[in-house]
């Protein structure tokens, strides 16, 4: 039987190298989300994230249908790869710098994206705390979400 790293080896090796280009583009984006995190007052950083509003900012409650199937499809693939590198790198990357790095990856492909921030309280701590993504209503990063967690911001 071969061993879990070998395995993800292979199952990396032969995807085609659009998805390799694009799993690896994601794994920079969370080292970098991450990296910012630490380094960036968190201020600082959320002017490069759009603008800060209320979750019934009218362009939060109406997002435009996306009706190209090409932008469907790189939505999707994009979120897959983000989730799929986040499990694979040796470093925890939560749903914040996953949400980061799509926004980012999706935002360099012309597709826009709004950013969510939820909080409720915990179990384990006094308050958890989620952010996920999603473009034109689908969701890219973050789903499920827990019913526990209340909407508190966005950026768009």
């Amino acid at each position: 039987m071969r061993s879990p790293l070998l395995r993800r080896l292979h199952n990396f090796l032969v995807l085609d190298w659009t998805l390799k280009s694009l799993v690896i583009e994601a794994a920079a984006g969370l080292l970098i989300a991450r990296l910012l995190l630490l380094l960036v007052p968190f201020p600082v950083l959320s002017r490069r994230l759009g603008s800060f509003v209320s979750p019934t900012d009218p362009r939060v409650t109406a997002p435009k249908a996306m009706e190209n199937v090409e932008q469907k499809r790189v939505v999707w693939t994009v979120g897959w790869a983000v989730a799929l590198a986040a499990r694979n790198l040796p470093f925890k990357a939560v749903c914040l710098p996953q949400a980061m790095a799509a926004k980012t990856m999706l935002g360099r492909r012309g597709i826009s994206s709004i950013m969510h921030f939820g909080a409720g309280f915990g179990t384990v701590k006094p308050i958890d705390a989620h952010a996920w993504l999603d473009a034109a209503g689908m969701p890219v990063t973050g789903y499920p979400i827990s019913p526990d967690i209340a909407e508190i911001a966005c950026f768009v």
